[in-house]
Formats: structure tokens, sequence, C-alpha cells
């Protein structure tokens, strides 16, 4: 039986002189204002104890918490708390951790959590929450190591017939047996097995629930089987030594383990002999492998080369093909694929925008996002028909941030927008239009340079390059707009713009008007 609780060392002794009461019951007021829980080391358990000390409102400076493994458990239960979803997992795992403060810990947690602290958690340089993470993943790392190293060994029945055991030796750093069990239920339903730890050890009858008893001491359990040469064969086919980092392998596999793992009696040798095995392996390569399912298919990139050379080099399509291999910026490495532009190869109009989105960069087209919806039915309203136009942007990967699962929009800088500039002249001398539209301020630099300034230089016809051109603002920047009268505004004045641009198009006899040089 431990004491654990949060006192000095003067109260702990004058606890201790009367730790003799905490062996008749569960819960015992020890001294005036204190309360001393006794309770089954387990979190159902201590759950239990803690709810009704919170209910009475105890605090933790006045609770003594004493484990006895022969206390009545209390009935399992379903465990909810609104104040805090994420406490109960990571608090499960936290107290199966070694360490003699872990219920004093979950309790003080507790009891800020459900005054006034309902944020608690998200506070990760808190003393008491860091303490409480560090517990749970240290617990996490032993459960991993538990699934990775627990090797069963066959035992058969005294009797003829009777059913054959499989019984396993682990040594856990933590009070995980209780913890891991289940695993092991669900993995190996169909043995009869148990596996025994200084700890404690689990047990499992193929039915039933699983249950538990004390621990044992390693003699008891058996140190070989048939099964273990298996083991040792299983392991050398699968060694590669081309690929050994000793730091590496026995950071996943350490030391401590392999007293206890039949293989690994292997690795001293298999080690030993890696690189004797690499220049064997080397020079046993074959030059070319013979698959019992056809040849070796053709690299992706090598098929792309092929197309170009069997299309029109000058052709809008060649273009596409090269542009798909293109990795000049950074932004290629992270990005799904090239996002090329769209339309017809003598469109009169040409809409540039800045740089595809999340959406463009999954599936390969451009403006098919929010900001592209936007854009299909401003251009509806100005009377243009998209089919029409050829759609392309600056840059032709999806430059982000990574938010979690989400994958936030960042702005191209300046070496990437000159890194893509190529593609876009191209674009622009194979579509030849008669108007191109800049979507906001980085598409016009690409033309008018850094010195742009879209709230200026917005809704004006521009000559220059033997075309008209006119600046505009991205419709994404309407997206970001609170609805209400300002994004209306917006959404008006954008349609305004590929008003002016469908009106320029639509004068194909007459000379063009300059209406301003840059």
């Amino acid at each position: 039986m431990r004491q654990i609780g949060l006192f000095d060392a003067g109260t702990t002794a004058g606890l201790k002189r009367q730790s003799s009461l905490s062996d008749a019951g569960d819960t015992r007021t020890i001294q005036a204002g204190f309360r001393n829980v006794v309770f089954y080391p387990d979190f159902n358990n201590w759950w239990s104890s803690a709810s009704q000390c919170l209910q009475e409102n105890v605090s933790p400076s006045k609770v003594w918490w004493t484990e006895n493994r022969n206390a009545a458990r209390a009935p399992r239960k379903s465990l909810a708390m609104k104040e805090s979803a994420g406490f109960i997992q990571e608090a499960t795992a936290a107290s199966c951790h070694r360490s003699e403060d872990r219920w004093a810990l979950l309790y003080s947690i507790l009891w800020r959590l459900t005054h006034d602290e309902p944020q608690l958690l998200e506070l990760s340089g808190d003393p008491q929450v860091a303490k409480l993470h560090q517990y749970a993943k240290a617990v996490a790392r032993d459960v991993h190591k538990m699934k990775a190293f627990v090797r069963f060994r066959k035992v058969e029945g005294e009797s003829p017939g009777c059913v054959p055991r499989y019984i396993s030796w682990f040594e856990p750093q933590h009070f995980i047996v209780e913890y891991a069990a289940p695993f092991f239920k669900r993995r190996f339903s169909n043995m009869h097995w148990s596996i025994l730890t200084p700890v404690g050890c689990a047990h499992w009858e193929g039915e039933g629930d699983l249950w538990f008893s004390d621990s044992v001491d390693k003699d008891v359990a058996p140190d070989g089987d048939q099964f273990e040469d298996a083991w040792r064969v299983y392991y050398k086919s699968i060694f590669n030594p081309a690929r050994l980092k000793i730091s590496a392998m026995q950071s996943e596999m350490p030391k401590k383990y392999w007293k206890n793992l039949p293989e690994a009696k292997e690795i001293t040798a298999l080690v030993a002999s890696a690189e004797v095995s690499t220049q064997r392996m080397i020079k046993q390569r074959k030059v070319a492998d013979n698959f019992h399912c056809g040849a070796r298919p053709a690299h992706p990139d090598q098929i792309v080369h092929q197309q170009i050379q069997a299309t029109d080099g000058s052709s809008l399509q060649a273009l596409r093909l090269q542009a798909s291999l293109c990795s000049g910026c950074p932004q290629s490495v992270a990005a799904t694929q090239t996002v090329f532009g769209e339309g017809p190869d003598n469109a009169r109009l040409m809409i540039i925008g800045e740089q595809p989105g999340d959406e463009e960069d999954l599936h390969g087209k451009p403006f098919i996002g929010p900001a592209g919806k936007v854009l299909d039915a401003a251009l509806k309203h100005a009377g243009i028909d998209r089919r029409q136009c050829y759609l392309t942007n600056a840059v032709k990967h999806f430059g982000f941030e990574p938010r979690g699962k989400r994958r936030l929009h960042k702005r191209p800088d300046a070496s990437v927008v000159r890194a893509c500039a190529q593609w876009l002249q191209q674009e622009l001398s194979c579509v030849n239009p008669e108007v191109v539209v800049y979507l906001g301020a980085t598409a016009a630099s690409t033309c008018f340079g850094p010195q742009v300034r879209v709230s200026r230089d917005r809704g004006k016809l521009i000559y220059k390059d033997a075309r008209q051109h006119l600046i505009t603002t991205h419709p994404s920047s309407i997206l970001r707009l609170n609805r209400g009268a300002a994004q209306q505004n917006a959404y008006l004045q954008f349609i305004n713009d590929l008003k002016l641009c469908a009106s320029a198009v639509g004068l194909e006899n007459k000379a063009r008007l300059m209406v301003n040089k840059h």
C-alpha cells in the first residue's frame, strides 16, 4: 500500500502515523480538514473517488491518496466530462505512469478544470499540464513497445487434448498491463494466452473477459519453444543490410528489450556482416529485372517526354506538357501538380490570376474553387462566356502553409513569380489575346512591374505591346470582405470592370484607343 499526497513533510509524517486507519475502508477523515482516500490503483476506481471528493468540494491540498490492491473495486462505467473532453483520455494514460505523484496531479488538474479553468489543457506551458502530457506520452511509448516486443511461447497442456497456452514475458516501464491488454485480446482472440510482467499479469481464455493477477518473476515464464527458430529466420529474411542505421534501429528497438526477443540473438552477427552483405548484393544486382507481370512500365516523366516529341513544339498542348515537368521554384516541391491554363488557343480574352488554390491544385484546373465561383458569376453578369476565355495564373503551383489538415494560401514571392514568367509569356504568345485581364497585384506585376497598384490602376483599358490590358481585383478579395454593403459594392465594381473588357473585345474592326501608358 502506498500513500501519495501534496503536503509538506510535517503533515506527511502526521498522516503516516495514522495510516493504519486506511486499511479499514475506502475513504476516511484522518485529520481535521483532511481526507484519506483509499482506492484500488486504476483510473476507474480513482475517478469514482475523485468524483466524490469533487462533489464534497475537497480541495487538492486536503486529499491524501492511498493505493491499496486489496481495496474494493468500483463497478466499471462509461466516463464523461463536459468541462474537458480531452482530459479523460490523457488522464487514463497518465494514471498508468510509474510516478507516485500521478493521482495527486490528476486530481489537482481535475479540480482546476472544474473551478473556473475549463481551457487549462490548452496551456501547454502550465507546469501541471506539461507534466500530464509528459506522463501520458511516456505511457503511450511504453504501450507501443509492448505491442511490438511481446513474443508468445507455446506451452502444451499437461493432459492430451488440452488446449495449448501461449505465454509471454515482458518488462514494462510503467503500470500498463491492464491498459494495453485489450489490444492483445483483439489481436489474439483465438488463442489462450498470458502476458507475465513484474508489475502484473494479463490472461485471456479465448472467450469471456480478460482477467488479471499479481506480478511474477521471470523464472515462471517459458524460455523458448518450437517457434523460436521461425522468428529468427523471419528476422534474417527481412533484414536489409544496405539500409542499416544502427542508431535508428536501437531507437525503435532498444537494447533493454533484446534479452526477451528470440530474433535479438541474430542482430550482432547481422550488423557485423552488413557491409560485406551489401557489397555482395551490389555485385549480384541484375541489369534488368524480369517481372512475371510483364516489362517494367515507363517512368511518368518519360511518358510526358514522348508525348512532347509527338506534339507540335509551338502548340499550347506542347507547352502544357512541358510545364507539367517544371520544378523551377520551391512551390513545385509541395504542390500536387502543375495547374496550367485552360481555354481556347485563339481566345480573344485572357484572364490571369495569382496562383492556383487548394481545389485547383487537387484537380489540375484553374479557377474551380471558391474564388472561381465568384469569377464565373461575375463573367455571367458581364455577358462574357467563360468557355470563350483563356484562364491561367501567373504562378502555376499552389503555395501554401500547412495548418493541421488544412492548407492555407501563401502569397508567392517575387522569385517564384519570375520563375513562372516563362510559361505565362509563352501562353500569351500562343493564344495572342486582344484583351488581357489581371486579377490582383501579383498578376498585374508580370506586365507592369512592382510599381503597379490595383486601387489606383484598376478599371482602365491600357494599351501596351499591341494589346489592351485591364487591372482589377482578385475575386478572393471580395470573398474576404464581410457580408454586406462593402462586399456587394466590390462585386458590382468587379462586374463593371469585366463589362469594360467585353465591350473592348467587341470592337473588332475599330482602332484601339490608347487609354494610358506605363
